[in-house]
């Protein structure tokens, strides 16, 4: 074996090729037999070899344990060292970052750590602490900040949901919920962010919930060109108001659009576009693979009444077209807004399915995206209430564009901030 190891080597380098030597399970090799294991790594370098890996396959090796078995072959080794960390014991990416300090030239990993089992060193973490943190200069800053996109690239193209608890590049990574916490890291962001979010192209999230404080809501509102005070009434009555929806399951972390919705409604510049005075849904099933689901929509807009109905693949599309049906003659401009997406989650398990779910809708239009959300123990009102938000959030900006008197509601909005 240790023939073919060094004569493989050879005939590689003599065919003029850059040779990096694997030692697949060496580190349980090393634990079995280190005398033998240092000796396979001696005939790859009498071979030539340009790079000897150090492989913890299995993922099993923990930090101090790999420290003092890299002393040992670097006391008989000289050829240039790199490290190959799984993550099974969590640790692949701690692995690589104490490897490096001790001097081993290149690290492998993947993106996002996505591997056999449960998966590599996560190059999406590791590349921004040998840059930011061991001031190694191994990527320029503007690759830097194309990380977060790239992560999400690949997530994507691997059709798997990129985590959002991923450090760096994910939805979390600079997140804040509680009141106290945003209050601070808005008047110094290192109170709670070790690095600045931009630096690996990611963005500070203020997020919304039971936690919230007049802080995070003055912060959303101004996301949404709306200003705010801490000090208006009207502050007050919409932070109470979001604690009773989260109460009851409503969560606005994902629902940006229906946020902005409350804002306006709390703010007493809201005006429905359309009012709902009855909604059925029949799901009839006809034979074999055939299910045929109908919409009843009765509704007022601009002063008329509108009676429609419409089919649909399912209870949301049917809704969707009812609506369409008749607001399409009000509101043409609603014709450009899809939906893109639509979830249903479980808020509580415990009933059964009797539970409360939450829906979220993301749609678009030519110039934006947007979600939104509806709560409710009947998947249908919750469907119903995510999809009137849609639209109507998306008439609504485009409404703030073309319509005067809604611009003049959002002036009144700016102008109340300001006296405050």
């Amino acid at each position: 074996n240790l023939a073919m190891i060094e004569e493989s080597v050879a005939y590689l380098k003599q065919h003029q090729r850059e040779v990096l030597y694997d030692a697949e399970h060496f580190f349980d090799g090393y634990r079995s037999d280190p005398k033998y294991a240092l000796e396979t790594l001696k005939a790859a370098q009498r071979g030539g070899a340009d790079k000897i890996i150090l492989c913890d396959t299995n993922g099993g090796v923990l930090p101090l344990e790999l420290q003092q078995i890299i002393y040992a072959v670097r006391r008989v080794i000289g050829t240039p060292l790199g490290l190959h960390a799984h993550d099974d014991s969590g640790v692949g990416v701690a692995n690589s970052l104490i490897a490096v300090e001790m001097g081993i030239i290149q690290v492998q990993g993947t993106i996002n750590g996505y591997g056999e089992r449960c998966g590599n060193a996560n190059l999406c973490t590791l590349i921004p602490n040998l840059k930011l943190k061991l001031g190694i200069d191994c990527i320029g800053d503007d690759a830097l900040k194309k990380l977060t996109k790239l992560s999400r690239f690949v997530a994507e193209t691997a059709n798997l949901l990129h985590q959002a608890n991923f450090p760096y590049v994910g939805n979390n990574a600079f997140s804040h919920k509680g009141g106290i916490h945003v209050d601070a890291v808005l008047k110094k962001s290192t109170t709670y962010e070790h690095v600045e979010p931009s630096r690996v192209g990611n963005k500070r999230r203020i997020l919304l919930s039971e936690l919230s404080g007049r802080s995070n809501i003055v912060n959303k509102a101004d996301a949404s060109n709306i200003r705010l005070h801490k000090s208006l009434p009207e502050t007050r009555v919409l932070l109470e108001r979001l604690k009773q929806l989260e109460f009851q399951g409503y969560q606005f972390e994902g629902a940006e659009a229906s946020f902005e919705l409350l804002i306006w409604k709390a703010m007493k510049s809201y005006k429905p576009l359309f009012e709902l005075e009855a909604l059925r849904v029949i799901t009839e099933k006809r034979g074999p693979g055939e299910i045929v689901t109908e919409a009843t929509v009765k509704f007022t807009a601009s002063g008329e009444t509108y009676l429609t109905a419409a089919e649909g693949n399912g209870p949301v599309n049917a809704m969707d077209h009812a609506l369409r049906k008749a607001l399409e003659q009000v509101y043409p401009e609603l014709k450009a807004i899809q939906l893109m997406d639509y979830k249903v989650r479980v808020i509580d398990g415990q009933d059964g399915t009797g539970a409360r779910v939450r829906v979220l809708i993301e749609s678009r239009n030519s110039q934006k995206s947007w979600s939104t959300v509806g709560v409710s123990a009947n998947v249908i009102e919750a469907s119903w209430i995510a999809l009137v938000d849609s639209l109507e959030y998306g008439l609504l900006c485009r409404r703030e564009e073309n319509i005067s008197g809604f611009q003049e509601d959002v002036k009144k909005l700016k102008a109340l901030a300001n006296n405050a």
